[in-house]
């Protein structure tokens, strides 16, 4: 799923190609993609772009008269630009055509959940806003108390739209591995000085990963946007080398998602029980790095 990162650059390439120029039509094939009935999608045809921001996840794209279309492009939605009515690819749930250009909207395989919403002013496109907290902004103060505000393990607190904007499974990973705090270590049981170095992880991360996608698109419009990248400490790298110990990366499985993390830096060199090869293994669960490899070498 794109996060705040990616996004970001979706905006900062669409700020450049659309602020001040028309949005003329929509061409809707995906028949779940459009959420919103009121205003209609065809009340914004032929009025100008505004502004182009970030709404958590979403990228919410305003023209004149205060209409708002807010896109939300879940775990495989991905934007494109082409040149003026452009032919709708075989796997576009829309195409978006404004004066000097069009943004296709396409979404790999068959579960279609990416949305597109249609709302009027401020008030309806902070409706659609989960309410999390901009971490890029924020206080120290509002962090943690953010953070505090319920008991849960660190990479659901992060995770959660609800508390913190705009971060997801890939940069939660990198985040707390930055930060050298386990993923299920319980947000209630956080230091001071823990928290602060959670704060400024997070603060890196995402900004050195906004300049680094920055400087990979280089002025084109991003069309590799992905959520394993080349230079990701941990996430995606189940069993390479942490960069900064040589321990290997391992995982948590779980439904359609994982964790990785590295026991060395992040556990205290503990493994963290995987739901599956828990249940597999049951009592024989390694419990370290070394009881891991020698489970390996039966």
């Amino acid at each position: 799923m794109p996060e705040l990162p990616d996004v970001e650059i979706y905006v900062e390439a669409l700020r450049e190609r659309i602020v001040g120029r028309r949005f003329e039509r929509a061409r809707i094939r995906g028949p779940f993609l459009l959420r919103s009935a009121a205003p209609p999608l065809e009340a914004a045809y032929g009025k100008e772009v505004r502004e182009v921001r970030r709404v958590g996840k979403r990228i919410a794209i305003g023209v004149d008269g205060g209409l708002w279309l807010a896109l939300h492009l879940m775990i495989a939605g991905r934007l494109h630009w082409r040149a003026p009515d452009v032919k709708a690819a075989r796997n576009a749930l829309a195409v978006l055509d404004f004066e000097g250009g069009s943004l296709a909207l396409t979404e790999a395989g068959s579960q279609h959940r990416a949305s597109l919403y249609v709302v009027a002013g401020e008030e309806g496109l902070s409706a659609l806003d989960a309410g999390g907290l901009e971490v890029m902004t924020a206080s120290f103060a509002e962090f943690a108390a953010a953070l505090r505000l319920g008991n849960h393990t660190l990479k659901r607190a992060l995770t959660d739209p609800r508390i913190f904007s705009g971060i997801g499974n890939a940069y939660s990973d990198e985040i707390l591995h930055r930060a050298r705090l386990s993923p299920v270590a319980l947000t209630g049981r956080l230091s001071d000085e823990e928290a602060a170095r959670l704060l400024a992880a997070t603060r890196g991360v995402l900004a050195e990963w906004v300049d680094r996608l920055r400087r990979q698109a280089g002025g084109t419009f991003p069309e590799k946007v992905t959520a394993f990248r080349e230079g990701m400490a941990v996430h995606g790298r189940y069993g390479q080398p942490c960069p900064r110990c040589g321990a290997k990366v391992q995982r948590i499985r779980y439904a359609s998602n994982e964790t990785n993390y590295c026991p060395a830096c992040q556990t205290g060199g503990k493994l963290l029980a995987d739901r599956g090869l828990s249940r597999l293994l049951k009592q024989d669960w390694p419990r370290t790095l070394e009881e891991l490899e020698a489970l390996k070498r039966r």
